[in-house]
């Protein structure tokens, strides 16, 4: 047995058009959106009454999906800190390839989103920076240079 493909990453988030227009700015499109429930979910999840609205968002080329997930029950727990950094364990950030860092970071920055450290560059090869997303994620976001 062999994996196909990673099918998508889900994020749990407070704001879900917050979320949506967040991965919007970065080019992602709405795939479709469905509020689910029911006695599968529950068990699945080993949660009781779960209630959630959905929200893929896919990349440009159709390859890379995203799953936003908001939690109407049971309530969403934080993980702590929020505003984990880098080295904390566990999932704990999600990268793009942007054509212009500087466009995506000023688009992202107006949906509220700093800087996580400096923009950098890494060797020849790449400009690179971290900004918090939605619910407290890393999105990495990293321009090939020429």
């Amino acid at each position: 047995m062999t994996i196909q493909r990673i099918d998508h990453v889900s994020v749990v988030v407070d704001d879900l058009e917050g979320a949506k227009a967040f991965f919007s700015e970065l080019g992602m499109e709405l795939e479709g959106e469905a509020p689910i429930q029911g006695g599968e979910v529950d068990r699945l999840n080993a949660l009781d009454g779960v209630r959630v609205d959905i929200a893929m968002m896919r990349t440009p080329d159709g390859h890379g999906r995203l799953e936003l997930t908001k939690f109407h029950s049971p309530k969403a727990v934080s993980a702590e800190p929020e505003d984990a950094l880098g080295n904390t364990l566990g999932l704990r950030s999600i990268m793009f390839a942007v054509d212009d860092l500087d466009a995506a970071v000023a688009g992202l920055r107006a949906h509220g989103a700093p800087l996580v450290g400096d923009v950098a560059q890494f060797q020849e090869g790449y400009r690179l920076c971290y900004v918090r997303g939605p619910a407290g994620i890393i999105v990495a976001l990293a321009e090939q240079l020429s």
